[in-house]
């Protein structure tokens, strides 16, 4: 029988790999452009940096250490210099579509940092695999600036999935309307007309402001922001400040409210304030041809007719008075149950000889 020699012996003691076979391996050593394992076999493994990520910011030396244990995939077995080239980026990209497929299939909420964005959506890893969200798919709002997202965690799902054309699309706006649907549905049956709950205001236009009760938003007419009259909302609110509001009407989804509480009601104390005979000091709020509106309190308008404005003939209150004006009349009539009230300069004048008028 034929001695074998001692390098053939060698061969026979080792394992054989193939192009494609993955492999395990420890560490031995860490240099700035590779990573050499040993993986049992006759040559030891070369990851090169390119290989072990697309992330040209990584030190290897930070990321992996001597004594090390790795699985990597077999891209060659012989490099011409008796060299085994793996790859490790590669096998965890293989495992991260397998990782991804089944994500897909069962509608999973992955989470992952977003690593890029772009101008049309940002672009997410998992597992060494690369995942496109659209601009239209990041949130349940427009966003023209997509720049807050860079480097943030995010959850998403998978809509799309075929690796084949590396098209791997993920979606976090389906995440967003789902869970503004739930806590819509919490609001709906914790709310009910004439509650008074606490709202952000979201955004203020001329008719009004949109409040977030958190799960639904709420529109604050501008006849409710008051007891009195309301302008310009925009002068009022600011988009942020939070509101206590009174929820005035529930109809579908659509939710009224109101800032005009009840126990506010100027109306309530009227009687002892403006009871006919008193002598009571408003503003000009408003004029017609046959008299002007003075408001007494925020709420409680009071009308002085174009008669009653003084002894000397006035043709129009506007001859005489402008609107903003203050001016000091006497109630001449109290109607609680219409709300209306009357006033007179002229008695005024004709009392003025006199204290006790």
């Amino acid at each position: 029988m034929s001695e074998l020699s001692f390098e053939q012996m060698l061969e026979g003691s080792v394992k054989t790999i193939r192009n494609g076979e993955i492999v395990q391996g420890t560490v031995i050593d860490v240099k700035d452009d590779e990573i050499i394992l040993n993986i049992g076999y006759k040559a030891d493994g070369i990851i090169t940096k390119s290989e072990y990520t697309n992330d040209s910011s990584v030190v290897l030396a930070d990321a992996v250490h001597p004594g090390d244990t790795m699985e990597a995939k077999v891209l060659k077995v012989n490099d011409g210099e008796g060299q085994v080239i793996l790859t490790y980026k590669r096998l965890a990209a293989e495992k991260g579509n397998k990782r991804l497929e089944e994500a897909f299939e069962n509608e999973e909420v992955l989470t992952a940092p977003v690593t890029q964005v772009l101008d049309g959506g940002i672009c997410v890893n998992v597992e060494e695999t690369r995942v496109f969200i659209p601009a239209s798919l990041v949130s349940d709002t427009y966003e023209k600036d997509l720049s807050k997202y860079a480097d943030k965690e995010i959850s998403f799902i998978i809509t799309e999935f075929n690796p084949r054309r590396r098209r791997i699309i993920g979606n976090r706006k389906k995440l967003l309307l789902a869970e503004k649907a739930q806590k819509q549905k919490e609001l709906m049956e914790r709310i009910h007309p004439g509650d008074t709950v606490e709202g952000v205001v979201k955004n203020v236009t001329d008719f009004g402001a949109f409040i977030d009760l958190g799960g639904a938003d709420g529109l604050l007419h501008i006849s409710e922001m008051s007891w009195g009259r309301v302008e310009n909302p925009k002068k009022v609110f600011t988009v942020g400040e939070t509101l206590r509001v009174l929820i005035k009407d529930i109809n579908g989804e659509k939710i009224a409210l109101s800032l005009k509480f009840p126990e506010e009601n100027p109306w309530l104390t009227a009687s002892e304030k403006f009871a006919a005979g008193n002598i009571v000091t408003g503003r000009v709020a408003r004029m017609t041809d046959f008299g002007a509106f003075v408001e007494l309190a925020p709420g409680v308008d009071a009308l002085l007719h174009v008669s009653q404005i003084s002894r000397e003939h006035v043709a129009k209150p506007s001859d005489v008075l402008s609107i903003g004006q203050i001016i000091e009349a006497k109630v001449v009539d109290f109607n609680g149950e219409d709300r209306k009230i009357s006033l007179s300069m002229k008695a005024l004048e004709n009392s003025m000889p006199s204290q006790d008028a």
